[in-house]
């Protein structure tokens, strides 16, 4: 027999009982060796660790943030019918009792996190082992930090990995076990932890990646949310979802291997499918009048509103908000569409190279984000019939026949390099309704809209410009703009109380003041179509916004009496210097503050404030501001009397029936409408403002850096339609309402007066030449000469 060669000897194994106990007791020494080892290490390390303890725990810091837990909460402003419309706050958390937390996800986070965090005091012995055996750990084992030891971190250590901080670490969770029960510690963790995407605590997790409250999720989603902590920012399922679907797995097979769930609940929870969904922008149609609730808000509180929890529930419905918005956009877009092609807002060099001009494009157009439905896109190739173009997504479009009308300029032979639309173009381009594309550009005018009830001053809309996004500058409180002809009606309010009426005839004709009345130079007023009428009502002056009546019928009750008469419906007189040009709107006002002028006509002679914050309440829901809204203002407000408010909404009602804003019966079929055009010297500025009993609303357009709109641009062109289409949704199933007869007003041939002005006592005319006989023609001419302004 050959001998066994010496590879297969070292293999074989031991051969009788000598052998076998020699195998045994070497076994027994080499354990007992490490045994021995190991006990002098833990003797070591327990002494180290009671050295540490003595030394550090004294000087470990209060955890008074934990025993008295405040979560970080953002501040939140709702519509008055409950949508989300802004946030503020570095983190999306909504703090949630451990009652009201699922059992299902404490499960889930427990059983991959700490499964034996009921039955230690903080930290696991068994754990820390091991750890430090991990080369030799089996797959699902897991780190050395309990639940407590996480929270130690998250609330008061910094997170570089020291062998000094996981000391502090270890001992503030002993402190913490020592102070907090097991109850307060899960709860302080579940709502503290960063779950990517902005979530801490996993109430906020469970809405941003499922949309849905937690108390809803089921088990595969507690599953994948109970994964997060391990790696929140790069194993969410927005940034990798095979990440986070392989981390959701080890989860179930952890509850399973727990005993808090059975197999047959593990393979249904694989199997059923997640549907995520990344969380909803905030409206853009509320942005401006959320932030003007938030500076309200931050002027009481401070930094503090943004980490309270504070919940800010606005006066303004999201629908009628959404109608102003698209109301404002629309009207500007319209007035943009009658505008000259400006050429792209800039060029990229594409790559040659096709792979790459995906990446090329979506970082390009960074710097020109989407201003909703106008969509940025670049470019890739041009010709006079077709332009192809790639949007942020790596979406093509082809943009063809009327699609290229708008923009027909830059595509032209002969169209000049900051016009010509050429590959690598950055253009704007915007989808109708059928799926069609067309070539459009960003406006450069601007436009704002604010609507409120004149009854208690509750904002019911407000739009600050035509894209918020692109500045923080809110047109509704911020741009001071001359109002032009839309002023007028108080200065007819005005004239009122010094005897005019309705009936009171006011000569349309040429007029010169000199600069002694003017206080500076010459002056020569015109009519807006530069013709002039002669003799006509005072009525039919209002309705067509006759420019020569208005200024002298404030000549005749005298710019300074004009002027604080201005002030009870809270105008700024300083704004309003006291000159004739003070009657065609020379001084500047707000939307917001021309809105509340407005409003003491619609409400019957009160000054109301606006009011943008209907309740303030804390993270709890516990109320602490709530503004009253009367149905009606109280007594104390008012501002002009009854009848005067009376008579002129009976004036602006006929501008919108036949005067210059007849297009809002015409549109709208409905006579409780009452307004007021107005059209600023050269167009610089267009204005509606009007009114029906349980709304106002002002629209304005024009350029920030005024500059002529058009030639032909007026009030009731421009800003009007605005007005219309918002005042079409809001009045859409409001019932007519006509104001009643006050005190104090009679009725004569169908016309309003006061009682002590009527016709046979008020003031008959102004400015028109009595009628004389004249022997000749030319004495006649040389008798109307003397009667000459």
């Amino acid at each position: 027999m050959s001998p066994t060669p010496p590879d297969e000897r070292s293999r074989a194994r031991p051969r009788g009982p000598s052998a076998g106990l020699a195998w045994l007791r070497s076994l027994l020494r080499t354990v007992a060796a490490a045994a021995v080892l190991g006990a002098v290490a833990m003797v070591a390390v327990m002494l180290l660790a009671g050295v540490a303890f003595a030394i550090a725990y004294p000087n470990l810091p209060e955890i008074d943030e934990l025993t008295d837990y405040r979560p970080r909460l953002p501040l939140r402003v709702y519509s008055t019918d409950g949508v989300l419309l802004g946030e503020y706050g570095e983190e999306r958390r909504h703090f949630l009792r451990l009652d009201d937390i699922p059992q299902v996800m404490q499960d889930a986070l427990l059983s991959v996190e700490d499964a034996r965090f009921h039955r230690h005091g903080g930290i696991d012995y068994l754990r820390v082992l091991g750890a430090g055996l991990r080369n030799l750990a089996v797959p699902l084992s897991q780190g050395a930090s309990t639940i407590t030891m996480q929270v130690a971190r998250n609330f008061y250590l910094p997170t570089e990995k020291t062998f000094t901080r996981k000391l502090y670490e270890m001992l503030l969770a002993l402190k913490i076990e020592s102070q907090l029960g097991k109850r307060q510690i899960l709860e302080a963790y579940m709502n503290q932890i960063y779950l990517g995407q902005r979530a801490y605590g996993f109430a906020a997790a469970s809405e941003i990646y499922f949309g849905k409250p937690l108390q809803e999720v089921t088990l595969a989603e507690a599953a994948m949310l109970a994964g997060l902590p391990q790696a929140p920012a790069t194993h969410n399922p927005v940034v990798n979802p095979q990440r986070a679907r392989t981390r959701q797995l080890v989860v179930l097979e952890r509850m399973y291997r727990t005993g808090v769930i059975t197999g047959e609940q593990r393979d249904a929870a694989r199997a059923e499918p997640l549907r995520y969904r990344v969380r909803q922008a905030l409206p853009v149609y509320a942005e401006q009048a959320a932030e003007a609730a938030r500076l309200l808000v931050f002027s009481h509180y401070g930094a503090e509103a943004y980490t309270r929890g504070l919940n800010v529930h606005l006066t303004i419905d999201s629908r009628e908000q959404q109608a102003a918005y698209r109301a404002v956009r629309q009207g500007v877009l319209d007035y943009e569409r009658r505008q000259p092609y400006r050429g792209p807002e800039g060029y990229v060099d594409l790559p040659a190279q096709p792979t790459d001009v995906d990446d090329r494009v979506a970082e390009a157009l960074q710097a020109h984000p989407d201003s909703d439905d106008l969509r940025a896109a670049v470019v890739l190739d041009a010709a006079p019939t077709q332009v192809t173009a790639m949007l942020q997504d790596g979406t093509l479009v082809s943009v063809a026949g009327e699609g290229l009308h708008a923009a027909a300029a830059g595509l032209a032979r002969d169209a000049g390099p900051r016009q010509q639309i050429r590959r690598g173009a950055v253009v704007r381009l915007r989808a109708a309704d059928d799926g069609s594309w067309s070539l459009t550009q960003l406006p450069d005018v601007e436009s704002a809209f604010v609507a409120l009830d004149p009854r208690n001053g509750a904002v019911r809309a407000w739009v600050g410009g035509f894209a918020p996004s692109r500045g923080g500058f809110d047109r509704v409180t911020q741009a001071w703009r001359q109002p032009g002809s839309s002023l007028k009606p108080f200065i007819y309010s005005a004239a009122l109380e010094q005897g005019y009426t309705v009936a009171t005839v006011i000569d349309d004709a040429p007029l010169t003041l000199d600069a002694a009345e003017t206080g500076g130079q010459a002056w020569e007023p015109r009519n807006y179509d530069g013709t002039y009428q002669g003799p006509m009502s005072l009525r039919r002056t209002l309705a067509a916004s006759r420019n020569l009546p208005a200024v002298r019928l404030m000549r005749a009750i005298g710019a300074p009496y004009a002027q604080s008469w201005l002030e009870r419906f809270g105008f700024d007189a300083q704004r309003h210097p006291a000159v004739p040009s003070m009657a065609l709107g020379a001084g500047t006002t707000t939307p917001l503050q021309l809105a509340l002028a407005y409003a003491v006509f619609a409400n019957g002679g009160y000054r109301v404030e606006p009011v943008l914050v209907r309740r303030l309440t804390d993270a709890h829901g516990r109320v602490l501001k709530e503004e009253a809204l009367p149905a009606l203002p109280d007594e104390a407000m008012r501002a002009i009397d009854a009848r005067n408010a009376f008579v002129m909404t009976d004036l602006l009602q006929e501008v919108t029936r036949s005067g210059t804003a007849a297009l809002a019966q015409q549109a709208l079929k409905r006579p409780d409408l009452y307004g007021k055009t107005g059209t600023t010297n050269d167009a610089m500025d267009a204005w509606f403002a009007g009114f029906q009993p349980s709304v106002v609303a002002v629209a304005w357009m024009g350029y920030d850096t005024p500059r002529k709109l058009s030639d032909r641009a007026s009030g009731g062109t421009l800003a009007l339609p605005i007005w219309i289409d918002y005042m079409r949704a809001v009045l859409a199933d409001a019932p007519v309402e006509l104001p009643s007869v006050p005190d104090g007003v009679v009725n004569i041939d169908g016309e309003w007066y006061f009682r002590e002005y009527t016709p046979d006592n008020g003031v008959h005319s102004l400015g028109v030449p009595p009628v004389l006989p004249a022997s000749t023609e030319d004495e006649r001419r040389s008798i109307l000469d003397l009667f000459r302004d």
